[in-house]
């Protein structure tokens, strides 16, 4: 079996994983990374192909008579046509669950910078303001007790379901919004306008849908309090990023943290930058190495499964 691995930059920092593993299945190729004009060169004769952001389109199938399958180093597929792929008879698997614990420490990480200030409080001691005190403690950035706050949920899979343990381990309210009812659901669950007036933090974990394409926008920021903390870390086009712009330069929130944009790598020109209430990370909620080796796990396991008949994780 010909396998193609077209963009493994997106996976190692270093060279710290190794990509080796594949070899036991096939015959493989490793590009660090693949532009669009390059890709159906790339996979012509390939039976598989493993990828994490490369664009496979039906145009690009149909120059590539070999390929059987599509492996996913991510839960995300919107960049693979699977329709098209379906009609070809080619199997598209993606890669869920591997990223929960990761994402939901960054969440936390997230919540633990705004209401302890340690950024804040770090940089006055190396300025020099804590020697230059009057008194032994120097607290002239407002902190606060996550203890009792309430935190919304917008989405309950894996991820939204392991940040509502975590805050409830810090003795949070956590309150839930999702597309699904969830009967036997230990917390609270309500509507999205509900949930955004009542939370002191409103982190999103749901899919990119066309349903939830600009879930977040001025309506949703309109309905939280002036004192609340947005988070991101599910996909970009989740967010009106002009929509929350305008949101944190009005004071109409007190604060955004986001993982992801609509555009990445983050433009010049982005609604975003630069604006100091947003604090903004490149992508990395995901990145953790122990994350990544595990991902690396399941892309090889489900091609593995589907070299014996038996596809795991299929998508289409």
């Amino acid at each position: 079996m010909k396998i193609v691995i077209l963009d493994w930059d997106t996976m190692t920092s270093g060279g710290d994983i190794s990509p080796e593993k594949f070899n036991r299945l096939g015959d493989v190729t490793v590009y660090g990374l693949t532009s669009p004009e390059q890709t159906a060169e790339r996979i012509a004769d390939a039976d598989a192909v493993l990828c994490n952001k490369v664009l496979i389109t039906g145009e690009i199938m149909d120059k590539c008579p070999n390929l059987k399958y599509i492996g996913l180093f991510a839960t995300g597929f919107n960049n693979i046509d699977v329709d098209a792929a379906a009609a070809r008879n080619i199997t598209v698997c993606n890669s869920g669950r591997y990223s929960t614990n990761a994402v939901a420490q960054q969440v936390f990480a997230y919540i633990l910078d705004h209401y302890s200030r340690i950024r804040q409080y770090d940089d006055a001691v190396r300025r020099g303001e804590w020697t230059s005190s009057p008194t032994f403690s120097y607290f002239p950035f407002p902190t606060g007790e996550i203890a009792g706050k309430t935190i919304a949920i917008v989405g309950y899979g894996s991820i939204g379901s392991r940040v509502a343990q975590l805050a409830s381990a810090f003795g949070m309210e956590v309150i839930v919004c999702s597309r699904t009812y969830h009967d036997d659901l230990p917390y609270e669950q309500t509507d999205l306008i509900s949930a955004a007036s009542r939370a002191d933090i409103l982190t999103v974990h749901c899919p990119l849908t066309a349903e939830t394409k600009g879930l977040a926008d001025a309506k949703l920021f309109g309905a939280m309090k002036s004192s609340a903390v947005f988070i991101n870390t599910s996909r970009g086009p989740v967010v009106n990023e002009n929509d929350l712009a305008f949101a944190l330069r009005s004071g109409s929130i007190a604060a955004a943290y986001t993982d992801v944009l609509s555009s990445e790598p983050m433009p010049e020109d982005h609604p975003l930058k630069g604006i100091d209430n947003c604090i903004i990370t490149p992508h990395t909620a995901w990145a953790a190495y122990e994350t990544r080796v595990r991902l690396n796990s399941i892309v090889y396991d489900c091609l593995e499964a589907w070299s014996k008949g038996s596809p795991i994780n299929k998508v289409n």
